[in-house]
């Protein structure tokens, strides 16, 4: 899928005939449930120093009741819900992505041909989209794939099972 502005992407037809030299890989589908874990590992990948809110006002609070200035017990219930809160209110958000019918073609089964200029998504032969490479932002080895990240939580994610060769993960 082409990439678009709003995050969106479109399908367009595939006009020029595929790099005999790329890295072409069986059909994959993104998995919804793989998604959320990915997403949830970046969110507290980026976000991981929110966490010191709550254990400062816990153990703010422990001093406060071992002094005898204020002593009070609903303070760790409300820290740690509120904790608990925020990143169910993620989860909720990342599982509502692949409900909605926007983001079906995400979840779509494609078939990648990766080259030196750009990789292709393909649907079939004649349907698919192009992703240029100075769209990727990062990229990384995760124990069982690839994952090259576009942007906040958008994702391609590349298991070392698609791949038809030792030759072509490396």
């Amino acid at each position: 899928m082409a990439k678009t502005y709003g995050g969106q992407q479109q399908r367009v037809m595939m006009q020029s005939p595929s790099n005999p030299l790329a890295i072409k890989t069986k059909k994959y589908a993104f998995e919804k449930n793989k998604y959320i874990s990915l997403s949830m590992r970046q969110l507290i990948q980026k976000q991981w120093f929110w966490g010191f809110v709550p254990l400062g006002i816990i153990f703010l609070n422990v001093i406060l009741n071992l002094t005898g200035a204020y002593k009070n017990w609903w303070i760790y219930v409300f820290a740690v819900l509120g904790a608990v809160l925020y990143l169910a209110f993620w989860a909720i958000q990342f599982t509502g992505v692949t409900q909605l019918a926007q983001y079906k073609q995400l979840f779509d089964k494609y078939r990648y041909e990766i080259d030196s200029r750009q990789i292709l998504m393909k649907l079939s032969d004649q349907e698919g989209g192009v992703i240029k490479w100075d769209m990727i932002l990062s990229a990384y080895k995760d124990k069982e794939a690839y994952i090259l990240t576009m942007g906040k939580f958008q994702f391609i994610y590349l298991p070392f099972t698609i791949f038809t060769s030792e030759n072509d993960k490396n």
